[in-house]
């Protein structure tokens, strides 16, 4: 398995750093202030590969807290907060949001 910082980085627009954090495994991204936070409103924004390996760089080297560091895209819109970027990192951020019934044995 190769580390995060030897696999091929493409940026195709806006992206961030995000993991998830060891002691409750809440999601977490990397902010410009080399720390970590829950809002993706402090999210560090990259917009090209070398701004995003250097950022990766440093969460993977500041592990502490962290696991599973990786790039994810963002939306960003003029007048409305950074958003998720894909289904995945929605269902990351705000969790299932479907009623599962129970299934009748």
């Amino acid at each position: 398995m190769t580390s995060p910082l030897e696999q091929k980085i493409r940026i195709t627009g806006p992206s961030i750093v995000t993991a998830n954090r060891t002691a409750d495994g809440a999601v977490i991204y990397r902010n410009r202030s080399k720390g970590w936070s829950t809002d993706l409103t402090d999210a560090a924004i990259v917009r090209n590969a070398d701004e995003a390996r250097a950022l990766l760089a440093e969460a993977v080297a500041d592990d502490v807290g962290a696991v599973g560091s990786y790039i994810a895209p963002v939306a960003l819109r003029d007048g409305e907060p950074v958003k998720p970027g894909n289904l995945r990192e929605h269902i990351r951020q705000s969790g299932v949001t479907i009623d599962l019934l129970p299934v009748s044995a």
